[in-house]
């Protein structure tokens, strides 16, 4: 079993930067790959930064080049640095694991069912 435990959202001004972290605990197996999701009220969860096994990273194209997303595994803990936040962004950011047993790869196009393990979300939002 995997738990997962973000934190780090917080209400910023359009243009600013944001770092949210997730802190993994259980099976590092379990949770080979993860990534970051967000859901804004009335939409679907959609990906935006993912990292496999093999430590590539994806981004979604609405992010990239403002995205980062990386993991530090002595300390369990995924990051994701957000900079040059938008109004639309404005959403519950979500962090999920999975032991990708297929491929050992994802991309923010996998779907969020199959990922096995969420944590709770944290909320950011932006207003400008």
């Amino acid at each position: 079993q995997v738990q997962l435990v973000e934190t780090g959202g917080d209400s910023v001004q359009v243009g600013a930067s944001l770092r949210l972290y997730c802190v993994r605990s259980g099976s590092t197996y379990q949770s080979r790959c993860m990534g970051w999701f967000r859901q804004a009220p009335g939409k679907e969860r959609e990906g935006v930064a993912t990292i496999s096994s093999d430590g590539s990273t994806n981004y979604a194209d609405s992010v990239k080049g403002r995205f980062t997303i990386s993991k530090d595994n002595d300390k369990d803990t995924l990051y994701r640095q957000m900079n040059s936040l938008k109004p639309e962004e404005t959403a519950m950011y979500y962090c999920a694991a999975d032991p990708c047993h297929a491929t050992g790869q994802i991309t923010p196009m996998t779907p969020p069912r199959d990922f096995g393990f969420w944590g709770q979300g944290t909320q950011v939002t932006v207003s400008s």
